[in-house]
């Protein structure tokens, strides 16, 4: 749906750009200033029906795109019940992440990821596991300040606030590394604060899940109002 309202957007701002141009090339040519032409050409202040014309069709187009855009965007974050559940909090600057799936709590509490240039550094990075074919919601959060969770391959980046759950509903469709990153600037580290996501097979998602933690690391480790301030009035001293 988001790949059909992109190119189809495209394809229309295309069409109305072409015509566009076409009509003001067609006003070069056929108003130009003939060598025999003397003073100026008769002046106009306004033409009522053009007017009404070239303010009507942009708004008609701004609510045609809106309608659409709303539309989709409705049916992407329409709330279902997802057969495993991923409570994802990220925090400066790295990820948590709990899985419930089948009965089962398992979490991971990752590090923050240090490039250092060398190969292979990026097998290193935190890993979000997900099972192909399988429905997932994503819950949102983040333990100190604003982070964006954002995987380019998914077409959906998401804000995520202090004491707000955001969710992503969505169903991976092919086995792959993907990458992801947060998006929104976050502090010292933010570039460093990268993650891979792993779409596998149940039966390897299920032997990633064994490897981790039994419970749920929510928010008892989130960062409290008085500490989040302290931390910013110190890194504007570092500065």
């Amino acid at each position: 749906m988001i790949q059909d309202l992109w190119v189809n957007s495209w394809i229309t701002v295309l069409l109305i750009g072409i015509l566009t141009w076409g009509l003001m090339l067609w006003c070069i040519i056929a108003y130009r200033r003939r060598k025999n032409d003397t003073g100026y050409p008769r002046q106009l202040s306004y033409n009522l029906p053009i007017e009404i014309f070239y303010t009507a069709v942009p708004l008609v187009l701004v609510l045609t795109f809106f309608t659409f855009a709303d539309s989709t965007e409705k049916s992407i974050n329409a709330k279902v019940e997802s057969e495993l559940v991923v409570d994802v909090r990220a925090k400066q600057w790295a990820w948590d992440y709990n899985y419930t799936y089948g009965g089962q709590e398992k979490y991971d509490a990752t590090v923050q990821a240090h490039l250092t240039g060398k190969e292979g550094v990026e097998d290193t990075l935190p890993t979000l596991y997900l099972p192909v074919g399988k429905s997932v919601t994503l819950e949102l959060n983040s333990r100190d300040v604003i982070h964006s969770f954002w995987v380019p391959a998914f077409l959906q980046k998401m804000d995520m606030f202090p004491g707000h759950t955001n969710y992503i509903y969505l169903t991976p469709q092919v086995e792959g590394r993907f990458d992801g990153k947060c998006a929104e600037l976050c502090g010292e580290y933010h570039s460093e604060m990268l993650f891979n996501v792993e779409v596998v097979s149940e039966e390897e998602f299920l032997d990633q899940l064994a490897l981790m933690k039994d419970g749920h690391i929510g928010e008892e480790q989130d960062r409290k109002p008085g500490e989040v301030n302290q931390a910013s009035a110190h890194a504007t001293e570092g500065k």
